[in-house]
């Protein structure tokens, strides 16, 4: 009896399988056939650093002395220490030093320049030494010069402000100018008590001076020019003797000074109101 198999493929499905296994075998040995390339080997980064240490130079060794056992066995117990490292040193900046500067060529100079240099060398040592101090005669003869001179002004004059004391400084202007305020003030003051008659004045001009001691009392009384002005040098001499005593002169003037003279000059044609005021053009009268 033949063998009857149930599930026999159609006669088309097996050709179909027959023809693929064919065609399989055929593109196999197609791509075995062809030449193959060598792919290009690129190089592959390494995740891996490798690093060699180069042997360093050797050490000059010493010979070291022996040390005792009980040093060794601590030394060998102990923990090793990590070698510290040296401190690193600061750097030092240097600055080269500025070349000197070269010498200059001594100059030459002319022979007139150097006469007119000695000439000026020799002026300057002149004014240099001192003047020899006068002697004790010397100064005398001066002071006595001087205060001859200055007596002599006042007698031709007749107006002399200050009668000086000998060998003393003379006063603060600041000083005599607020006295001599002080006593114009105080004639105004004491011509208000004073009766005038403004008819009776005259047309020309005159002066009369007074002089006051250092406590304030009066001196003199003298009329330098009278002219036709006799009321008038009336009226002045009466408000002068009303006004005594003045003050008293400041320390620096009773120093230099015996007396202070006061010229009141009276002067029609310049009109004007009652009153004393002082000349600020320092003029005669």
């Amino acid at each position: 009896m033949l063998p009857v198999d149930l599930y026999a493929a159609p006669p088309s499905l097996t050709r179909s399988l027959a023809w693929a296994f064919a065609t399989s075998l055929v593109v196999h040995a197609v791509v075995l056939l062809l030449p193959e390339k060598e792919p290009v080997s690129q190089p592959v980064a390494s995740s891996r650093f490798e690093a060699s240490l180069s042997p360093g130079p050797p050490a000059d060794t010493q010979p070291t002395p022996a040390r005792p056992r009980e040093t060794a066995t601590r030394a060998a117990r102990a923990p090793a220490k990590p070698a510290t490292q040296p401190a690193p040193r600061p750097r030092v900046m240097t600055v080269p030093k500025p070349a000197k500067p070269a010498i200059a060529d001594s100059r030459q100079w002319s022979r007139a320049q150097k006469e007119e240099m000695t000439r000026f060398l020799d002026e300057l040592a002149t004014e240099a030494k001192a003047a020899p101090k006068p002697s004790l005669a010397q100064r005398s003869l001066a002071q006595a010069r001087d205060l001859g001179r200055q007596r002599a002004q006042q007698d031709a004059e007749g107006t002399a402000l200050l009668e000086r004391r000998p060998n003393t400084p003379p006063p603060e202007p600041f000083s005599l100018d607020l006295y001599v305020d002080s006593v114009v003030r105080r004639l105004n003051r004491s011509a208000a008590f004073v009766r005038n008659d403004p008819r009776s004045r005259g047309v020309k001009t005159a002066a009369v001076q007074f002089r006051i001691n250092p406590d304030g009392s009066l001196k003199s009384f003298k009329v330098l020019n009278a002219g036709d002005q006799e009321k008038e040098i009336a009226f002045i001499r009466s408000v002068v003797e009303r006004s005594i005593p003045f003050g008293r002169f400041p320390p620096d003037i009773e120093r230099a000074a015996r007396s202070l003279g006061i010229t009141i000059c009276i002067q029609p044609s310049l009109g004007g109101g009652f009153g004393f005021t002082r000349m600020g053009d320092g003029r005669p009268c």
